[in-house]
């Protein structure tokens, strides 16, 4: 099984009732013969890529095939076998830099395919040719402090080139410049069309950080009939859709959560959210080797709470008191904490953030002043990126809206007028984009009192009206994507006004305390009549 880099697991079959239904499941390492890979981890002194003279060898250094893991020995050598389907990738240490592509993606692993990747409708991994002698690791040094950032992109998913200059504009150009180490796009990178990841990776490159990606549902080649070889093109683009590094003192594992099955019956495809065993043992044996304080983050596409297989990966993070996960999927933006009614067996509940995506929600919804979709996501929340900052086993999630001030964090939705009468028929709605369970609102008006504000599981009002608004003008045949149907947000918080308010103008104050005792604030103008 091609689970990207899981090398020695092949073709499981296993046939539904009446259904031909055919997906992964185990291992048979009788596939394919099987060779022994050999290698050596070394310190590119002079940069060339190449162990030659002057590199010094890494005694230390893991190397994994997707299932085991294998340490340098003390002349910076390991040694795994090959499958003639096999991804090998070193698991970069603290300190260390792999390297970079044209496009800033890291260089950290070999694919060994010696006939290429079967015909596909987006191309896959050309053949690599007899196993090399030496699959080497060239690193160099890099200074990781205890304190660093990193950038989260939730799908960007462009169709096509348009959609990667909206990207380009809407988000890039504001981080150009920034001083986090590295970035991640959790999934979904393109919409279906893979062509399009190489533009996409270019415009990426342009923040000149190495940036990671995850695999998504839209990332996989949707003409394969197992689940073998559904990866090819992500393999080619960006190598295993699963594996390990460490920055600073954090680790981060990234995992493939898209499950594939094919219908033989009806000649068409599905995915599902799950791990599979082989991904398991690779998850466990590496934990098993990082220490229990050491801060773990998984990151994925779907989310853990909708992942088939979950519980097996609960057991083996529940006891860390220091691990965290980072998904995308949605379109929404969530803080879930996920508890014994899930099936988690930990002491304390397991925090899983469902990221915000660049794309919103797809591309839709009237364009603004420079063309672009305003593509305001159903939670009422606006498209955006997150910043994901590490002191330590310390983190905070900061929450960014594309083109907007990093000031703007809520979305206050009240009238612009409301006569006296009126007053107590009017409710006050919040949407604090990055708010959860956790998190305190409270709302004053003038120089009043501060009133804490309910959390709701409602559609954001605002967002629900310019839906409608929106639709209409569709009928009508104004040219632009429609927004996905409203639904309930997660962060939405609601007060009546006070019934004795005077007549003149008054100010709206909103502030919202979140999990780490972090105050956000809004304004709102209010007139009465």
């Amino acid at each position: 099984m091609n689970r990207s880099a899981s090398v020695l697991v092949a073709l499981f079959a296993c046939v539904a009732l009446g259904g031909g239904l055919l997906s992964v499941g185990v291992s048979d390492s009788s596939a394919s013969p099987e060779q022994t890979a050999r290698g050596i981890v070394f310190h590119d002194v002079n940069g060339n890529e190449e162990y030659d003279a002057g590199d010094r060898p890494l005694p230390g250094v893991r190397v994994s095939d997707g299932r085991r893991i294998v340490t340098t020995d003390g002349k910076g050598e390991y040694a795994l076998p090959v499958t003639d389907d096999a991804i090998l990738f070193v698991i970069k240490p603290r300190g260390w830099r792999t390297p970079l592509s044209e496009n800033n993606l890291p260089q950290f692993f070999y694919v060994h395919k010696p006939n290429g990747s079967p015909a596909s409708k987006f191309p896959g991994v050309p053949p690599t040719g007899p196993l090399p002698d030496s699959v080497d690791f060239p690193l160099t040094p890099q200074t990781e402090p205890e304190q660093f950032q990193a950038i989260l992109f939730g799908d960007t998913q462009p169709r096509n080139q348009q959609e990667v200059d909206w990207i380009a504009h809407d988000v890039i150009e504001e981080l150009i410049g920034t001083d986090a180490a590295f970035g991640v796009t959790l999934g979904d990178i393109v919409f279906d069309d893979l062509d399009v990841m190489e533009p996409l990776n270019r415009t990426i490159a342009l923040l000149g950080i190495p940036w990671y990606n995850v695999i998504g549902n839209h990332d996989i080649n949707y003409d394969a009939q197992t689940r073998q070889v559904v990866n090819e093109t992500y393999e080619r683009v960006y190598g295993p859709s699963y594996y390990a590094f460490d920055y600073g003192p954090t680790h981060f594992l990234v995992l493939d959560n898209i499950e594939w099955t094919y219908n033989s019956a009806k000649g068409e495809g599905a995915y599902s959210g799950g791990i599979g065993p082989e991904q398991l043992e690779f998850i466990r044996t590496d934990l098993e080797q990082i220490p229990q304080d050491q801060m773990v983050v998984l990151l994925m596409h779907i989310p853990l709470t909708d992942t088939q297989d979950r519980h097996g990966l609960y057991r083996l993070i529940e006891q860390r008191p220091f691990c965290i996960s980072v998904s995308g999927h949605t379109h929404t933006h969530e803080h879930v904490w996920i508890t014994d009614k899930d099936g988690w067996e930990g002491p304390q509940p397991h925090h899983h953030i469902i990221n915000v995506t660049v794309c919103g929600s797809w591309w839709s919804g009237a364009p603004d002043e420079r063309g672009i979709p305003h593509t305001t996501m159903a939670d009422g929340a606006p498209n955006g990126y997150s910043l994901l900052s590490f002191d330590g086993t310390d983190y905070k999630l900061d929450f960014r809206a594309a083109g907007r001030s990093p000031d703007y964090q809520m979305e206050i939705d009240a009238p612009d007028v409301v006569t006296q009468a009126d007053l107590s028929k009017q409710t006050i709605s919040v949407n604090v984009f990055n708010g959860s369970e956790k998190s305190v609102v409270e709302l004053k008006v003038g120089d009043g009192e501060w009133r804490r504000m309910t959390k709701v599981d409602v559609v954001d009002p605002k967002f629900q009206r310019t839906f409608d608004r929106e639709a209409e003008l569709l009928a009508k045949k104004e040219a632009w994507r429609s927004l996905p149907k409203p639904k309930p947000s997660t962060h939405v918080w609601q007060i009546s006004l006070p019934s004795d308010l005077p007549v003149g103008t008054h100010s709206l104050q909103v502030r919202a305390t979140d999990h780490l005792d972090r105050v956000f604030n809004g304004q709102r103008i209010l007139r009465i009549e």
